[in-house]
């Protein structure tokens, strides 16, 4: 006997509005399609933002570094002064960076997604890392907000929840068996697909990668929609993104122009030069200024005002992520940067009013009302948590 009814939410990585509404997929089986606004940042933003309904300055979630001298995680450690005597030749290897990674998330006991990325090791004892818990664990936001799969937990659902941490076949074939499994009634799954997000950096946004993995989603689906109608009556579908994905064209090196002013790193100033903004803290009295003037000069990006930050959620009101934040242009990449040495084809991170930045939702039922954010989505996932247990 089939059992009644199953959401799948399926969330894939960087499938932006403008690259969804560019190819044929799935339309025989998805009656909506719209653009969805996203969140300033980047997916350690964007994730919070969809799992909680809340915007980052109330989740606690920005970018993965903030200055923190006093409560940085990685200050004293032997392994770390250990790799600060590594010759950077060395040192800035991929390779060697993701070795040193494991071992520093190991010995720090972090569940949550971590990453050194290009965080010099003579640097990193002046900062926190902000993503310690799982944020799909009881406890994983930084401010204690319930997330959509603590509400699930909470009110004792049969749910599928993808690991992060695993392949996307791995995650497919485990949802396919859940969902055959005749002693489950699952009834809410939250599909997570992350490769997109990969080509997505590597080739840029009009590639045939890209045409490739779009039509390699639509088989998967079709067969995981074909699987869930076997076992349920009712099969709703849901597709969702986090962002888009902006075409690089210039690498600029912003990290170079505050150098050359006499201000010093840890005395003065501190900053983390994310792909495609830098923020700054502003240690000394002179440093505001002198750092403004230089910014004020470079016209491949702009100082964010108070009344954007606070207009996209970003308003910490304790600066935690920064006393200023300069963003560059849509296509403007800083290299080398606290993310990486090297330029690469695409990257997201962008003002979320631009095209290339806006996120993607569809689905295969109608509803009364659609989600026009990703702050959005978490009433969505509730509602149909909640209608399966009427």
């Amino acid at each position: 006997m089939k059992k009644e009814s199953v959401s799948l939410s399926i969330f894939i990585d960087a499938l932006g509005w403008e690259i969804l509404q560019s190819h044929s997929f799935l339309d025989d089986e998805l009656i909506h399609k719209q653009d969805l606004r996203t969140i300033f940042g980047y997916s350690a933003t964007c994730d919070p933002t969809i799992l909680t309904g809340a915007l980052p300055r109330d989740h606690g979630h920005f970018s993965f570094y903030a200055y923190d001298p006093e409560h940085s995680p990685f200050k004293g450690s032997p392994f770390i002064q250990m790799m600060r005597l590594v010759p950077k030749a060395l040192s800035s290897r991929n390779r060697v960076r993701n070795i040193a990674g494991r071992i520093i998330r190991r010995r720090l006991d972090y569940t949550g997604y971590f990453n050194i990325y290009n965080m010099p090791f003579k640097l990193l004892h002046m900062f926190d890392y902000t993503e310690k818990k799982d944020l799909y664990q009881k406890g994983g936001i930084n401010s204690g907000i319930p997330t959509i799969t603590d509400y699930a937990r909470d009110n004792n659902v049969d749910f599928f929840l993808a690991d992060w941490k695993a392949g996307e076949e791995e995650n497919l074939g485990n949802l396919k068996d859940a969902l055959g499994d005749e002693n489950r009634n699952i009834t809410f799954a939250y599909l997570y697909m992350a490769s997109m997000d990969a080509i997505l950096h590597q080739y840029g946004k009009d590639h045939p990668e890209v045409d490739k993995k779009m039509a390699w989603y639509e088989t998967q689906i079709r067969q995981l929609l074909s699987k869930a109608q076997e076992h349920y009556k009712e099969v709703r579908l849901f597709i969702f993104s986090d962002h888009g994905m902006t075409d690089v064209h210039t690498d600029f090196n912003l990290m170079k122009l505050i150098e050359q002013t006499p201000l010093k790193f840890g005395t003065d100033y501190a900053a983390v030069y994310d792909s495609t903004m830098a923020r700054f803290w502003f240690l000394s009295d002179d440093s505001e200024k002198i750092i403004r003037q230089v910014l004020e000069n470079v016209n491949e990006g702009q100082i964010l005002s108070d009344s954007t930050l606070e207009k996209w959620g970003v308003d910490f009101p304790d600066k935690r992520f920064g006393d200023l934040f300069f963003l560059m242009n849509p296509g403007v990449l800083i290299v080398p940067s606290h993310m990486g040495e090297r330029t690469i084809a695409g990257m997201h991170g962008y003002s979320p009013d631009d095209k290339d930045s806006t996120a993607a939702f569809a689905s295969n039922v109608e509803l009364d009302t659609y989600p026009r954010g990703l702050e959005d989505l978490y009433s969505l996932f509730k509602q149909e948590i909640d209608r399966c247990m009427r």
